[in-house]
Order: structure tokens, then C-alpha cells, then sequence
């Protein structure tokens, strides 16, 4: 997969080849080189993962603030 199509994956995009690439490690059938390449491509999923769900955070976060600094779980913080 060429990183320009990765930069365009979604998060759901992103689950679903994760999914694949897990598939295929737990397989006998591949190569050490074939895992290797395999692995780093899911450790940059993963870590795309986890910016866009931080992002989705801060914005849920200033949805529910209005103003206010205010966690997702409900304890309000100081404005």
C-alpha cells in the first residue's frame, strides 16, 4: 500500500486492514521480510488511529465545554 492512499484511509479503513494485517501475521505462511513489512504498516495505521481519535476527542471535548474546559468523563475542570 503506498502511503499517499494511506493518508486518505478513514479510521473505519483503517480497522478493517488492521483486521487483515493481523490475519496474515497469525498465518505460518509468511516470509520474515513479508511480517516485517507487514508489521511496521499496522504500527502506522495504529498510530493514525490514535491522532484522528485524539482529534475526535478535543472536538467532542469543545462540543461539551462551550466555553468551559470539561472531560469526558463528566468532571468539569476550570474555564
Amino acid at each position: 500500500m503506498t502511503d499517499a492512499r494511506e493518508m486518505d484511509l478513514g479510521l473505519e479503513e483503517r480497522l478493517r486492514r488492521l483486521e487483515t494485517i493481523l490475519a496474515a501475521l497469525e498465518s505460518d505462511e509468511l516470509e520474515l521480510e513479508k511480517s516485517l513489512e507487514l508489521f511496521e504498516e499496522g504500527i502506522g495505521h495504529i498510530r493514525a488511529a490514535e491522532k484522528t481519535l485524539s482529534e475526535a476527542t478535543l472536538r467532542v471535548e469543545e462540543v461539551l465545554s462551550d466555553g468551559q474546559t470539561r472531560s469526558l468523563d463528566g468532571e468539569d475542570g476550570e474555564p
